[in-house]
């Protein structure tokens, strides 16, 4: 698909500001894509937006259909008489500068309930409504809502420490259940309905001011999610439900005895056999959601690191072949073109590239990797082709800030040279350098933008504790920083016209 030379921040909505602990989809989000649209940037990169489990990673979520709840706005609730003004009478003393998960998920999920219980009351439309939401969803939110239903019945506990009868998915079990917990189960779609609802409402408000939303697609599913729990034969479980291989990456610069992400791998022969349909479901419903997909660890098409499920390092893998070509030409075929940013980083191998090459998919080119091995350095931008993303960073990286202060002297000094800066700002002077780029797309994060150091960065791989807390202050969006982006994506080409 050819795009048009823009510019975007990726800045995921738990990020934004507000009283209630976590960022939403409510005012502050609107005024954040108002910010985007005076500025003449034309795109806004999130995170996955499914809902969160242990960990908090928007990486390893219970679906890959669902959205978050945590990220409805009590504001729009308040606004539909979903909630009222005595629901809101003790907020807690959140944090604005991050998200304490602990505190705030008891308090959030308490209040959808809260919301719930006002919905069964609600007017004939407003059901009308939900009903129809439970109808177009349901080949996905009727396992979900059950799903999560089950999991809150036993605690949280992971699915394959259910009873045989709800780990199995016995019909005679999950019809007695569905008739004794029907309330719960209903709440759980509700919650559905409501961030569905709101999302599609913010996503309308951007595309009417000239902002397309890159949403982003992780390759591999959480094990204790309704993905697996509902498809079994989709991926490599045995018959307790259990991984019997797991994703990871192998040795490399970063890890001496690589990374094991634990994911369940896919099937990919059963995948094949039916014209991989849950595939073609999944990106049918991120594409209604945003308008172009970065596909994370997009290397694992082309081929994938295996590991045994019983490995302790991911250093026993081996390299698998992925489904390569067949996919991408049924998606083709499924949707007529290909809005795809290829995730292409670490180990790219050249069946890799072929494959990305083949389908014209743009990859990703991250400048603050471009400065440790002299000028024949693919990240420096004089390699580039026009068929690319540059990124500042993105959220596993270190700010620009903090990376600058990280590195050691001759990187330091070869960047000095290569950007002709002192790096008293050099946030800006990777901005600069980005949108000045040929690449299609530039894209920084907001921390770079607000030249925050490390203490604002969003994740650090491998550390299961203090990631995706960051939240900016609204103050932070100033006129002066207007201004300052505004005139970078003029200078460059990349300045998008308001429509509103």
């Amino acid at each position: 698909m050819t795009f048009t030379r823009s510019s975007g921040i990726l800045l995921h909505p738990t990020s934004l500001p507000g009283p209630y602990g976590i960022g939403d989809l409510g005012p502050a989000a609107k005024r954040w894509i108002d910010f985007l649209s005076k500025t003449g940037t034309g795109l806004w990169q999130v995170l996955p937006l499914g809902p969160t489990g242990y960990g908090d990673s928007p990486y390893q979520t219970f679906s890959t259909f669902a959205g978050n709840p945590y990220l409805i706005s009590p504001d729009i609730l308040l606004q539909q008489n979903l909630l009222h003004a005595n629901d809101l009478a003790n907020i807690p003393d959140f944090r604005q500068d991050s998200v304490v998960y602990g505190d705030l998920i008891y308090w959030k999920l308490d209040l959808l309930n809260r919301s719930y219980n006002h919905f069964r009351y609600a007017g004939k439309k407003l059901h009308k409504d939900a009903g129809l939401f439970y109808s177009q969803h349901h080949d996905w939110l009727d396992d979900y809502a059950l799903f999560m239903a089950l999991k809150e019945y036993h605690g949280g506990k992971s699915w394959t420490s259910w009873p045989p009868q709800f780990r199995d998915r016995d019909p005679d079990a999950l019809n007695d259940f569905q008739e004794e917990q029907s309330f719960a189960i209903q709440r759980q779609k509700y919650f559905q309905y409501l961030f569905y609802q709101q999302w599609k409402d913010l996503r309308e408000y951007a595309n009417d001011r000239g902002i397309q939303i890159i949403g982003d697609i992780p390759i591999f599913i959480a094990h204790d999610s309704a993905d697996a729990w509902a498809n079994r034969e989709l991926f490599y479980l045995d018959e307790n439900g259990e991984p019997t291989v797991i994703a990871g990456v192998p040795p490399d610069y970063f890890s001496k005895t690589g990374q094991l992400w634990g994911n369940p791998l896919y099937n990919w022969a059963h995948h094949a056999r039916d014209d991989f349909q849950w595939w073609i479901k999944r990106l049918r419903s991120v594409f209604s959601l945003v308008d172009i997909v970065r596909l994370d660890h997009f290397r694992g098409f082309a081929g994938y690191w295996e590991i045994p499920a019983d490995a302790k390092t991911a250093e026993k893998g081996h390299w698998v072949p992925g489904p390569g070509e067949a996919f991408f030409e049924r998606v083709l075929l499924e949707f007529g073109k290909l809005p795809i940013i290829a995730e292409d980083l670490g180990e790219i191998t050249p069946d890799v590239i072929k494959l990305r090459d083949q389908f014209q998919l743009p990859g990703m080119k991250i400048l603050l990797f471009a400065f440790d091995s002299g000028e024949s350095n693919i990240f420096l931008p004089h390699h580039y082709n026009e068929n690319c993303i540059v990124y500042t960073g993105t959220h596993d990286n270190d700010t620009a800030v903090g990376w600058f202060k990280r590195i050691e002297e001759g990187e330091r000094t070869f960047a000095q040279r290569y950007l002709k800066t002192s790096g008293e700002d050099i946030a800006w002077d990777l901005i600069k350098t980005a949108w000045a780029s040929k690449a299609i797309f530039a894209i920084s994060p907001l921390q770079d933008l607000l030249s925050l150091d490390n203490q604002a960065r969003m994740n650090y791989p491998g550390n299961p504790q203090g990631n995706w807390c960051w939240r900016f202050p609204e103050t932070a969006l100033t006129d002066n920083l207007k201004k300052k982006l505004s005139e970078v994506n003029y200078l460059y080409g990349r300045k998008r016209q308001q429509k509103v």
